[in-house]
């Protein structure tokens, strides 16, 4: 088992040696795929030679492109759209987040009941979590840890935090924005609040959106998780691909083809449980380990603010890396940014726009501060954070294991194989999750752009990338599907920084007029000036 953690999860193949591509491209680990690449689909490169182009040259370009697109100036972007909510907003999310939880938890009232919309404000949380909570949460904070150092959680905690305010907009814009399709369902999304809120003269953005918005749905949302999925199942319990592969297809076409209620239904039952087991795996090791809680959390707060120093032939680590790769994998692991809150945000039953706004921020809240911590406690109280192998934490370890097979192997110091299997089995939870919230988001993107009729078709080729992916190799597909997200991002944020006054305005307009004063939830908020 750990064997094959530690061949699926590094980054040092011979691939990539091969190639000048980076890592970034072909091998990063975020909270929606965990890709392994060891070889190029045969297919693929016959048909490329016949094209006379080669797979390399194609992946070097994107390799450029996907440098530029999640460079720095995209996470200032991020980072600052975040930083800027959070000041117009007066810090909403802080002082709101337990009203904000009563809501999306608690009984659905009767204001929201009768409310238009499809389903309830838990449903639509639920749907968006099954979509975000990733595998990012397991190898992206691993991964952030060995190249950033404890501090990295720090800096995590910061994106997290401000993103919630980035998640609030979103939600809100789009259940402002949002139409009713052909099928009598909400249709919400960027591509909405582009058109209606900013005018047709950016119908293009929203186009552009939608159109890479459906296409990573089908790669980096579906085939790339149906492979991480298979490769574990097959390696960890001795199932074939082709017979994941045909499970994969049944289950997703029952739930698929059972429209956004069944969606829904199937995610406020599935996320739960799934949080129960990694969650519960975590909360194990902090309880058996409770005297270390407290220094993990020192060595988080000292290491966001000095760098970790060098031992042995371990060169050390900068205070920058560690702001880098905590705002990185932060961004990465909440979505907050990317829009895709907003495709679900939509279907909420909601009497006001920032009822649902609150709730969805509470799903950023809980990616990263509270699942990406617990990966982090994790690794730090067990000492496998140390990059040098433990000439640091003390802890002797493997050096080589990066990502998953780091996370693996902390669970495992502490239960034993059981711990390993709790993480593999977190992979396939998350990954199908993943399928299935990400169809959501799939559907919305197409439906903007051919309409009702052609969903049918879109679910077939969803289920047939499904089933592919289980059997494939994915390492051009994972890499455009990469830079659709990027691209998904930008026209988002242009119209969150655009559409910013009618934020406020509706944020103002519900504290000030529909807001209802309760012991738990605290005084009226006064208007944003």
């Amino acid at each position: 088992m750990r064997s094959y953690l530690l061949k699926f999860f590094s980054l040092k193949n011979s691939f990539v040696k091969k190639t000048n591509v980076s890592d970034y491209i072909l091998c990063r680990f975020t909270n929606i795929t965990i890709f392994r690449c060891d070889r190029i689909s045969l297919a693929a490169m016959k048909a490329l030679s016949l094209l006379g182009v080669s797979h390399m040259d194609i992946l070097e370009i994107l390799g450029k492109i996907n440098k530029v697109l999640w460079g720095p100036p995209s996470l200032i972007l991020l980072f600052g759209t975040g930083l800027f909510l959070t000041f117009v907003l007066k810090g909403l999310q802080f002082r709101r987040l337990i009203y904000a939880f009563k809501i999306g938890f608690g009984k659905e009232d009767s204001k929201d009941a009768a409310a238009e919309g499809d389903v309830s404000h838990f449903k639509a949380l639920m749907t968006a979590l099954a979509a975000t909570i990733g595998n990012g949460n397991i190898a992206g904070v691993a991964t952030a840890l060995t190249l950033g150092g404890p501090g990295s959680i720090f800096w995590m905690w910061v994106v997290g935090l401000l993103g919630m305010a980035t998640k609030y907009a979103e939600a809100l814009l789009a259940v402002k924005f949002r139409v009713k399709n052909e099928k009598g369902e909400y249709s919400s999304g960027p591509m909405y609040y582009i058109e209606r809120g900013l005018g047709r003269r950016f119908k293009g953005l929203a186009i552009a959106f939608a159109l890479f918005g459906a296409f990573a749905a089908l790669g980096i949302g579906n085939s790339v998780q149906s492979n991480t999925i298979a490769d574990i199942t097959k390696n960890s319990f001795g199932i074939e691909n082709w017979v994941t592969g045909l499970i994969l297809v049944i289950l997703v076409s029952i739930i698929i083809f059972g429209g956004i209620q069944r969606i829904s239904t199937v995610a406020s039952f599935f996320v739960p449980i799934m949080a129960f087991l990694y969650m519960g795996g975590a909360i194990l090791i902090l309880i058996l380990n409770y005297d270390k809680i407290i220094p993990a959390f020192e060595l988080i707060f000292y290491y966001a603010f000095h760098p970790v120093a060098a031992a042995g032939g371990f060169l050390g680590i900068a205070v920058s890396e560690a702001v880098r790769n905590g705002v990185s994998r932060g961004i990465f692991s909440n979505e907050a940014g990317l829009g895709t809150a907003a495709l679900i945000a939509g279907n909420a039953r909601a009497d006001h726009p920032v009822k649902q706004a609150l709730v969805a921020m509470t799903g950023t809240f809980i990616v990263t501060i509270v699942v990406c911590t617990m990966t982090g406690l994790t690794l730090i109280i067990t000492g496998f954070w140390d990059p040098s192998g433990g000439l640091i934490s003390g802890v002797a370890h493997n050096a080589s294991l990066e990502g998953g097979a780091l996370t693996s192997a902390a669970f495992a110091s502490v239960l034993g194989a059981a711990g390993e299997y709790i993480v593999s089995l977190s992979v396939i939870f998350f990954g199908f999750s993943t399928i299935v919230g990400w169809y959501v988001y799939g559907e919305k993107c197409f439906e903007y752009l051919a309409g009702s009729k052609g969903i049918a078709g879109y679910r077939l080729v969803y289920i047939l990338a499904c089933g592919i992916g289980t059997v494939a190799n994915l390492v051009t597909v994972w890499a455009f599907a990469d830079m659709a997200n990027a691209l998904m991002m930008i026209p988002n944020l242009i119209a969150i920084l655009l559409l910013w006054k009618v934020i406020k305005a509706e944020t103002n307009d519900y504290f000030h007029h529909f807001y209802e004063h309760t012991k738990s939830a605290g005084p009226p908020s006064k208007p944003i000036h």
